[in-house]
């Protein structure tokens, strides 16, 4: 009996002592996580603030786009002598009629940048047109100083890149000497300048193309309005100097009465041009009147007055806008100009004709 007592009582003192001890061992190998026992650790996520961030109202952010229009102005007495040392208030601009504010205002003192634009075809009796260019364009080179920036393209029915922009003069030079034969007849004067022009997009600094040729355009995918059109929204000035009155004048002396209605339309032609983009156009007779027309070019280019302005018609409704630049003195009075005399001369200003902006595009 006394034996059956203690077997009784050291299997509960048994079970009393190894239960507890099972169980924390059952505890401790349970799987954790979704899928049974005891949940996972977790990492307590960074309260949000308060009050969050207020969004502008429709959820979007709103810019505005100003236009500003900037034009190279030059200024000469109508004998062609520059007129420097003039002020921002010695410029009224008017924009479609309407006097604008000058905002930004100085004498342009970068250096030229500048693309000789050459015709060389086979046009003209024993290729004429291309040799004259050839032989003229090298009067323009002793013009430039040694920080300018030149570079040299010929056109027939293509434009022909002969070298790209350099500061040595030499290479020009010789890319001249080495133009032997044209290629062909046709003179695609409109498709030529409108290539230079888009190519020059990119580049800074105050560009400018000097065109050698007649203006005639035989061959050209551009009209003449085509041309136009892009030649407002360019910031390119042209200057023009025509093939044509020396080949005029040879054939006349030799008797023939053929028309020369051609020459005096690509004439007409070359003035628009220059005119629209704020440059000039020379229709030279005789060689000698070479250097001084490329001083010319070279001096107008190095005194220019660069003003910008703000439209207040907001420069925005894509038509064409007619600039027109006047000469005063501060009271807004008409500038009076006298020569070395005392002799009182006119006043010329230079500069485009006007410009018209360019369309945006989706979601500007």
């Amino acid at each position: 009996m006394k034996t059956m007592v203690s077997l009784v009582l050291l299997t509960f003192l048994a079970t009393v002592i190894i239960l507890p001890l099972a169980e924390q061992h059952a505890a401790a190998q349970a799987p954790t996580g979704p899928q049974g026992g005891a949940p996972a650790p977790t990492v307590k996520a960074p309260q949000a603030p308060a009050t969050p961030p207020q969004a502008p109202p429709g959820g979007v952010s709103i810019s505005v786009e100003v236009p500003v229009v900037t034009l190279d102005v030059i200024a000469t007495t109508n004998h062609g002598d520059l007129l420097t040392g003039l002020k921002k208030e010695n410029f009224k601009v008017t924009d479609d009629g309407v006097t604008q504010t000058i905002t930004n205002f100085g004498p342009t003192e970068a250096p030229i940048t500048i693309v000789m634009l050459m015709e060389f075809s086979s046009r003209g009796l024993y290729d004429w047109f291309a040799y004259q260019a050839k032989y003229w364009s090298d009067a323009f080179l002793p013009n430039l100083q040694q920080k300018d920036w030149v570079a040299l393209r010929t056109f027939d029915m293509q434009v022909h890149d002969e070298v790209d922009f350099t500061q040595n003069k030499d290479e020009v030079r010789n890319a001249i000497y080495h133009l032997y034969f044209p290629g062909f007849s046709e003179s695609n004067v409109f498709d030529a300048v409108l290539k230079t022009i888009d190519d020059m997009k990119d580049v800074k600094g105050k560009k400018s193309i000097l065109l050698l040729a007649t203006g005639v355009d035989t061959f050209s995918k551009h009209t003449l309005d085509q041309t136009m059109k892009q030649l407002r929204q360019s910031d390119v000035t042209i200057f023009c100097v025509g093939l044509d009155k020396p080949y005029i004048n040879f054939i006349e002396s030799r008797g023939s009465l053929g028309s020369h209605m051609n020459y005096l339309q690509g004439e007409n032609q070359m003035k628009t041009i220059a005119n629209l983009t704020g440059g000039y156009a020379w229709f030279p007779q005789f060689d000698g009147e070479l250097p001084g027309i490329f001083h010319d070019v070279a001096s107008f280019l190095r005194h220019q007055y660069s003003l910008s302005y703000t439209p207040t018609s907001g420069g925005k409704d894509n038509k064409f806008h007619k600039v027109k630049i006047e000469l005063v003195n501060p009271d807004g009075s008409p500038l009076e100009v006298h020569d070395q005399k005392g002799k009182k001369q006119k006043w010329v200003v230079y500069a485009r004709e006007g410009y018209e902006p360019q369309k945006s595009g989706n979601g500007d």
